[in-house]
């Protein structure tokens, strides 16, 4: 099937790191409670090894049944304290984490339904979806979890490095010397980690991309027995994940193997000295007892951090993908002292010397020299063969592209110096493929005028012929219609979208073959419903059936992208070769 091709990102203008802050920033409150109840339970956790270096001087070695039970007691008591402040901080760090997931995918989300059409050509519907869904699941699970875990080890490994100092300042140094070589594995393997992380999720998407590709198109898939071949392409993006995914697992096992290694021989290592110092009475039990525990704490801390340092890489590489995402520069904005579209503008267009090149097929212009004006309440038809640019004119007319070169004017008013949404707000398109979303009829209907009436919902269905049909179905105007309208026929759907259409109640009308999927009989009503509509608007008319537009006021006819003639249909059968072709063809084939 055919791939878009997937222009590289933009380079990470910011710091990642400083940008997940900024969401966090607004919930320092709850950071800071977070990090007190860590530091608590860090030096209560801390604490115990002192409770247990009482118990085995004074308990155990003094043979003293009072200090062994205060001592105990102690210990019982800090447990229970460390257990509250690991419940507190559990649940603040994991509260955090959603909130910020939640808050980073509705900004990346707000982000790119304002970014112009055309990113949309040179990017994978998919591969973004991957990084607003999976990337942010992600995100969420590492902050909330592998993150609180990081932070405690982390604060667990200098307390425990303190105490060891204080405990035993010799064996310390042995401590010292070991600890920059734990830490060399996890800074080897922990950027190939990151690198593997990020190829991960990317060959995660490409494998939503194909698959979402298939099933939405799988009526086509199995018309054309295309399903082994399908399931074998699917396998092989399914491996290329499986693959990189490998690697990463890979990488990490050594990591965690590596660490593991030398953490333990150390820790071997300290037991072997300690207990030689104990024998040759340099020690007591107890201070060896918790220089012991320190080291315990020490190497789960650091086992620990080489655990997370994978998630936490490949937390760094969703993160940068999200960032990407929220760094890409919308090509179309309104300027910060935009000129607003009232009431009183008058629904006039004109170009002026319009050249377009889609960003996408920069080598061919898909309009050429285009110069033409229509008059507030004048109806006009664009007419000639695909891929002439009437489409095109639609997508400038409303703002989804600037022109390369030329003007296009609103009221006499440079487009580009108005809001684009209220200049968008001035117009209701009705395209040949009418697009409807995942939710009830009247949802659809109002999708342009949400604080309409169920009233004037049911009277825009009435004036579409759309009434009768979706009383039968369900749960009339409350039933569901799946995705893309799929419970409807084609002309069902196009009549919902002209029901839209009229409910708006713009002051201009762009309709691309509007009734183009509806029967003789229904095409006659909707079109007599159009045509009310039409009076005092400006409508533009994509048309291929000339005998919907015999009475518009102006026709312009075009082809490679240029207005070839413009007039009435009587002045283009005579002046026009090509419109006198498309008319001579379409009438003798009616007769």
């Amino acid at each position: 099937m055919t791939q878009v091709k997937e222009t590289k990102p933009k380079p990470v203008k910011s710091s990642t790191l400083y940008i997940l802050i900024s969401f966090a920033l607004p919930y320092r409150k709850t950071m800071l409670f977070a990090m007190l109840a860590l530091i608590v339970t860090a030096g209560i956790t801390l604490s115990i090894g002192q409770g247990l270096r009482m118990m085995i001087d004074n308990g155990f070695v003094a043979q003293s049944n009072t200090a062994l039970n205060q001592s105990t007691l102690i210990i019982l008591l800090l447990t229970v304290s460390m257990a509250i402040g690991t419940y507190i901080r559990f649940y603040l760090v994991s509260w955090l984490g959603e909130r910020v997931c939640a808050d980073i995918r509705k900004a990346v989300f707000e982000h790119l339904v304002e970014l112009h059409p055309s990113y949309y050509e040179t990017n994978l519907s998919g591969e973004i979806m991957s990084r607003l869904t999976t990337d942010t699941t992600l995100l969420q699970t590492i902050i909330g979890s592998s993150m609180s875990m990081a932070l405690r080890s982390a604060l667990m490994f200098i307390g425990a490095l303190v105490m060891l100092l204080l405990t035993d300042a010799w064996l310390t140094m042995v401590v010292f010397i070991m600890v920059p070589i734990v830490l060399l594995p996890i800074y080897i393997f922990g950027r190939r980690v990151r690198e593997l992380s990020k190829l991960t999720q990317d060959t995660v998407a490409n494998v939503g991309t194909y698959a979402g590709e298939i099933i939405q198109q799988i009526k086509t898939v199995q018309s054309y027995s295309r399903e082994s071949f399908e399931k074998k392409a699917f396998s092989v993006e399914v491996e290329k994940s499986f693959e990189v995914g490998k690697l990463r697992i890979r990488q990490r096992a050594l990591l965690i193997a590596a660490v593991m290694l030398l953490v333990f021989s150390s820790v071997a290592g300290m037991l072997w000295l300690g207990g030689s110092a104990v024998i040759a009475g340099d020690m007591s039990a107890g201070v060896l007892g918790a220089f012991v525990f320190y080291s315990i704490l020490l190497a789960t801390s650091v086992s620990t951090i080489s655990q997370v340092w994978g998630d936490l890489q490949r937390a760094a590489g969703a993160s940068d993908r999200l960032v990407e995402l929220l760094q890409v520069q919308s090509e179309i904005v309104s300027l910060s002292d935009a000129q607003r579209v009232d009431e009183t503008m008058q629904a006039s267009i004109r170009f002026e010397q319009v050249d377009f090149y889609y960003p996408s097929r920069s080598n061919l212009a898909a309009l050429k020299n285009i110069q033409f004006s229509i008059e507030p309440g004048q109806s006009v038809a664009l007419v000639g063969p695909s891929g002439a640019g009437k489409s095109t004119l639609f997508e400038l007319i409303q703002r989804f592209y600037d022109p390369l070169s030329g003007t296009i004017f609103f009221d006499d008013v440079d487009v580009k110096k108005l809001d684009h949404h209220q200049l968008r707000d001035q117009m209701a398109l009705v395209p040949q493929q009418p697009v409807l979303f995942s939710n009830d009829v009247k949802y659809n209907i109002s999708y342009g005028n949400p604080a309409a009436s169920e009233e004037e919902i049911i009277s825009a269905a009435k004036a579409a012929n759309a009434h009768d049909f979706i009383m039968q179905l369900a749960e009339g105007y409350n039933s569901y219609l799946g995705e893309n309208g799929v419970r409807l026929s084609g002309g069902q759907k196009q009549r919902i979208a002209i029901a839209r259409a009229i409910l708006k109640n713009p002051k201009i009308l762009l309709l691309d073959e509007a009734t183009s999927a509806l029967d003789a009989q229904s095409e006659a009503k909707v079109q007599e419903a159009l045509n009310h509509l039409m009076q005092g608007r400006t409508t533009i008319i994509i048309a291929h059936r000339l005998a919907t537009i015999l009475d518009a006021d102006k026709i312009m006819v075009m082809d490679q992208g240029e207005i070839i003639a413009s007039g009435t249909h009587r002045q283009l059968i005579q002046d026009c070769e090509l419109y006198k072709q498309l008319a001579s063809l379409q009438f003798r084939e009616s007769r």
